[in-house]
């Protein structure tokens, strides 16, 4: 294996670099293998306490969001609105939008980014937080679609009677979204709010 010549970056040359960026081109091109391996992963693990693992969880929820005729950036972004759960439990959330950001539109990002604050409608009173935290955000333009994720397709996904499609059915999509340029303004769309039904 071909390495760089350096052992501090600024000694870097630019053959060094160049072969970076080859190196990165491919790593990059592997996005989704990885991402789909971590889904697996996570049907290795139960999510404590509930009858479902985080993948039977992320597959009910992007399969709830296909039926009701979301777009492929919903179905991947809810697919994948927990992904973070493995390493970052406390911010799982946050973790989640980045791995898509570079590759969903601005409001799904924005959407998995908060759906954390969001879901506390359901459950904060019995811990006795604040259900309404999520109300901070009440003037986002994102605020009624993080609402009916929430609603639609994440807390209703915890049901191991529910007929839900297989990972398979969902690499092909993840493998174009993840194959699609990183922050390609065209995808991204800053400041656009998309319907979370077709």
């Amino acid at each position: 294996m071909t390495t760089v010549s350096f052992t501090q970056m600024k000694d870097g040359t630019r053959d060094d670099y160049l072969l970076l960026e080859k190196s990165e081109k491919a790593f990059c091109a592997m996005t989704s293998d990885r991402i789909i391996a971590e889904l697996r992963r996570q049907g290795e693990e139960t999510l404590e306490g509930y009858p479902i693992t985080r993948l039977q969880h992320g597959l009910q929820s992007a399969t709830r969001a296909e039926k009701d005729g979301a777009d492929i950036d919903w179905i991947v972004g809810t697919l994948l609105h927990d992904i973070g759960d493995g390493l970052a439990p406390q911010n799982h959330d946050r973790f989640a939008a980045e791995v898509i950001r570079p590759f969903l539109r601005w409001d799904v990002a924005w959407v998995v980014e908060h759906h954390g604050i969001f879901q506390m409608l359901y459950y904060a009173h019995h811990y006795g937080w604040d259900p309404n935290a999520r109300d901070t955000f009440r003037d986002h333009p994102c605020f009624q679609s993080c609402a009916e994720f929430c609603e639609r397709w994440d807390q209703s996904s915890f049901d191991p009677a529910y007929e839900t499609y297989p990972l398979e059915h969902f690499e092909p999509l993840v493998r174009q979204v993840f194959a699609r340029k990183a922050y390609d303004p065209a995808i991204v769309r800053e400041g656009f709010v998309s319907r979370l039904t077709g």
